[in-house]
């Protein structure tokens, strides 16, 4: 049995649920700290991606907001000076969907767009594993 002392310094570790609050709030916080137009074209990335993958909790991981599903980082969205990116964390879904990305600047690993146009419209499909990280 542990010595009384110690139950205290037990009760204070955050549980996982306090955890994803404390990181939603991060996620918040990043957000505050990006201009409009950027602000509000990465608010509904971060509405779209957690329409569709609800379960996901939302971190920051590599300094950019990310969504992390049963412990693995499966996507994210960061702001740079010319545009803005989704980052699938995968370095295969994005070559996959090709077709549907016609006309955006990709990368292995990201998704540019500029400020003022919206991420793609994809099929419910390719947008579930899109925002899940996962291949097709």
């Amino acid at each position: 049995m542990l010595p009384a002392r110690n139950l205290t310094r037990l009760q204070a570790v955050p549980s996982p649920v306090d955890c994803a609050t404390v990181s939603a709030q991060e996620v918040d916080e990043y957000l505050r700290a990006v201009a409009e137009p950027k602000r509000g074209t990465l608010e509904t990335l971060r509405r779209l991606i957690l329409e569709i993958v609800p379960e996901a909790e939302q971190v920051i991981s590599y300094r950019v907001p990310a969504f992390r599903i049963r412990g693995q980082t499966v996507a994210g969205f960061a702001a740079f000076k010319d545009h803005l990116s989704y980052l699938p964390f995968s370095g295969s879904v994005l070559g996959q969907l090709a077709d549907e990305l016609e006309g955006y600047t990709m990368t292995k690993s990201s998704l540019h767009f500029s400020v003022d146009r919206t991420p793609p419209r994809l099929s419910r499909s390719s947008r579930r594993r899109v925002a899940a990280g996962v291949s097709l």
